[in-house]
């Protein structure tokens, strides 16, 4: 089987009043590789949708090879080569490799003969451009051998018109690189079409053959990548938004060291060792951005530092000074903190967006008298102050924080997190699931924050993020610190490198 073009044509839907999706149509020629881009809510989940069979459009058509088809299930777009890899993996874990390629098969049968099967997988391996064991059970691959597997049984299952949902979330630098270098290679070769949807510009202009990016519900824009800056690429995803530009990142010497951690050990529930002996100092006016592949006990050490989870053994000192993660001393050592996933993490979802903005000076003058007694008045006064400085998007002061959008929601917390003096920021995560204008905004105040003397933690599994922001860098692999640079003296491969293990 050869690569196919795919198109949609007027493709709409609606769901009751709203639009999700508004006369889309694209073309995928054969033999290329088209990027989706837009901002949470643009339309590009339920385009692939529609596309797979999942919805069933409003109105609008797809076309393989120019031809009309109809696609009511994703059991229909599968007959047709067209397969989709998730952004979370659909392999069963207990199984091997094998077993997971024969069983997604239509005509899987009843009894397997296994020989046979092995036979037939090593002759279609060998005409593959990749290879991943296949006797072992997926639980003990890396997320690299996990992603392949996933692409390899499609085309196993002669699916040659590939979607990919933000295919590289859970892998390392080296590991998207090498797997969307593989699929490039493959739609050069005419064997496969890819369509990506991804949220990453490097990989749009290092690996698409062209781009098409939509915005609530429409397009805005397509065209070959060469002929479009990734500054073009973001005004097409948001429109006139006003992207708040990047804090200079004023020079700064070599400040005093602020936070320090020393031989911090932490648990799991399973009594397992998630941050072991782990050493790390971060100094006034800068930023030492952790990177690392998910699950290597990033979290852990969030939760150590606020409070969250008992630290077993080791120390953690602010000027010196011993800290306990507590509410004194948060108050007394100015300790701040963005987690991730602050809906659930850092607010009280269903009190007003005046009172979660309150959390940290409630039992203070002027919103406390006696240190007990509350006073709405000022309480809400602070807060339209904040609001206005911050761009929270909100009808009210006394909305519930939870009606608001997510990037209002991180406006909402940075603003109460930063409207003090503040000496050490610890953040996480804090741009993931973001749209690209809060994104910004977000990142300008951290680095805002640094450039006023804090001393700033950010923990990130988005790389380019770190790079960005960071003066130094340190990677967090098996609970520990394997590496740390001056952001000036390393590049993204040598980071990658060491995420991956290799250093």
């Amino acid at each position: 089987m050869r690569a196919p073009t795919l198109a949609t044509e007027g493709m709409t839907k609606e769901f009751g009043a709203f639009t999700a999706l508004s006369d889309v149509s694209i073309t995928v020629p054969a033999g290329s590789f088209h990027a989706l881009l837009g901002e949470n809510g643009a339309g590009k989940s339920t385009l692939v949708k529609c596309i797979m069979g999942f919805h069933a459009p409003t109105r609008g058509r797809v076309l393989v090879d120019g031809a009309p088809v109809t696609i009511r299930n994703p059991r229909e777009a599968r007959a047709l080569g067209i397969g989709m890899v998730y952004q979370h993996f659909t392999l069963v874990p207990s199984l091997t490799g094998a077993e997971n390629m024969v069983i997604a098969r239509a005509d899987c049968p009843a009894v397997i003969d296994w020989r046979k099967e092995r036979q037939d997988l090593a002759e279609f391996l060998n005409r593959m451009p990749f290879q991943v064991p296949l006797d072992r059970p997926v639980a003990e691959l890396a997320a690299g051998e996990k992603q392949k597997l996933e692409i390899l049984k499609l085309l196993y299952l002669n699916q040659r018109f590939l979607i990919l949902d933000e295919p590289t979330s859970v892998l390392t630098p080296d590991e998207a690189d090498e797997i969307l270098g593989l699929l490039r290679q493959m739609t050069r070769d005419g064997a496969i079409s890819v369509l990506m949807i991804t949220h990453k510009f490097r990989e749009v202009t290092a690996f698409a053959d062209a781009v098409t990016v939509l915005r609530r519900g429409r397009l805005t824009g397509s065209g070959a990548v060469g002929d479009l800056s990734t500054d073009q690429m973001a005004r097409l995803m948001i429109g006139d938004s006003e992207v708040r530009a990047p804090a200079a990142r004023q020079p700064r010497a070599a400040g005093p060291t602020v936070l320090e951690l020393a031989a911090v050990f932490a648990e799991d529930e399973a009594g397992q060792t998630v941050v072991n002996s782990l050493n790390l100092k971060v100094h006034e006016g800068e930023v030492l951005g952790i990177a690392g592949v998910s699950g290597n006990g990033q979290s852990a050490l969030v939760e150590v530092l606020a409070g969250q989870r008992p630290m077993v053994d080791g120390r953690i000192t602010i000027h010196g000074k011993p800290f306990e993660p507590t509410r004194r001393d948060f108050a007394r050592f100015k300790v701040y903190g963005l987690p991730e996933e602050p809906l659930k993490n850092a607010t009280a979802p269903r009190m007003t967006v005046a009172e979660n903005i309150a959390f940290r000076s409630f039992d203070r003058p002027p919103m406390a008298r006696l240190n007990w007694w509350l006073r709405p008045g000022p309480m809400r006064a602070k807060a339209r102050e904040l609001i206005q400085r911050y761009n929270v998007k909100t009808p009210s002061t006394e909305a519930p924080i939870d009606t608001l959008s997510g990037g209002n929601v991180q406006r909402a917390v940075l603003a109460r997190e930063l409207s003090d003096d503040v000496a050490v920021l610890i953040v996480a995560n804090p741009c993931f699931g973001l749209d690209f204008a809060s994104a910004a905004d977000i990142r300008a105040q951290i680095l805002e924050a640094r450039n006023r003397g804090a001393a700033v933690l950010l923990i990130s599994e988005d790389l380019d993020e770190i790079l960005d922001l960071s003066d130094r860098v340190a990677v967090m692999s098996e609970g520990r610190i394997t590496f740390t640079a001056p952001i000036g003296e390393t590049d993204r491969a040598t980071i990658g490198h060491a995420m991956a293990g290799h250093h």
